[in-house]
């Protein structure tokens, strides 16, 4: 099944994706706005690997917004995305706010990538009950 309905949410859910990474983590990694370090910090990562990180993001998000990479781009952000989970265990932060928002965020990546593509929905299919 592949419907324009389908179609377009799975377009707008990826967009949001893209928009809340590009507003909220790469962007003020990648312009060196305080925040961006200071966060880094409270996290315990040494000072000068936010901009790393934040192209490193940037190239997930782009790869995962080109149809034919989206999902090369779904998997290594999900490997990011697990890093990042894995650095709010290590700081001992909250579990559903803080240590599971990265798998929110995959969660609503993948489930964009999957209505908007055939190849995903073939790969994981929701089978309905006879």
């Amino acid at each position: 099944m592949n419907t324009p309905a389908m179609l377009w949410t799975g377009r707008v859910l990826s967009g949001l994706f893209a928009l809340f990474m590009l507003g909220a983590s790469i962007a003020p990694k990648l312009l060196g706005l305080p925040v961006a370090e200071e966060t880094m910090a409270q996290l315990g990562w040494p000072p000068g690997y936010a901009l790393l990180i934040g192209v490193i993001e940037l190239v997930c998000v782009v790869l995962y917004l080109i149809p034919r990479t989206s999902v090369l781009g779904a998997v290594l952000m999900m490997g990011l995305l697990g890093g990042a989970m894995a650095t709010q265990i290590r700081v001992d932060n909250p579990l559903f706010s803080h240590i599971l928002f990265s798998l929110y965020l995959g969660l609503f990546m993948w489930g964009g990538l999957w209505l908007r593509s055939q190849r995903v929905r073939a790969l994981f299919p929701i089978q309905q009950e006879a």
